[in-house]
């Protein structure tokens, strides 16, 4: 029923103008507009609401947002020249950028938006 409409994703954040300049200046969103609730951002044609939360908000310790890239090395050296810190996790080995890579050859890296919102880049075989 729904697998052909399009889906809206939702991040929440306790401090819109710091993840409007990240999401945007950092990561390349196109801002939409503020409707008072949330930012409306375009990811190439995905729309993303950045939801304005209580200052209680606490973040998920999992991904909550991910985007399937090819060249994951070359995405994630990118975004490393434009400051965005890649996880290490002590429970499975990454390479040199933070990439680890699953035994399928599917490969992930992990990065935080400035909520702590655990977000991702992943390259699947």
């Amino acid at each position: 029923m729904l697998g052909s409409i399009d889906i809206v994703a939702f991040v929440p954040t306790k401090d819109p103008e710091k993840a409007r300049a990240f999401y945007e200046g950092v990561l390349g969103l196109r801002f939409v507009k503020d409707d008072g609730f949330a930012l409306v951002l375009d990811a190439n044609g995905i729309m993303v609401r950045v939801a304005k939360v209580a200052p209680e908000y606490k973040p998920a310790p999992f991904t909550i947002l991910g985007w399937q890239v090819s060249g994951i090395e070359k995405m994630v050296a990118g975004l490393q020249g434009k400051g965005v810190h890649f996880e290490r996790f002590g429970f499975f080995e990454q390479d040199e950028l933070g990439i680890w890579t699953a035994p399928t050859g599917d490969k992930v890296a992990w990065f935080k938006d400035p909520d702590g919102n655990v977000l991702s880049v992943s390259q699947h075989v």
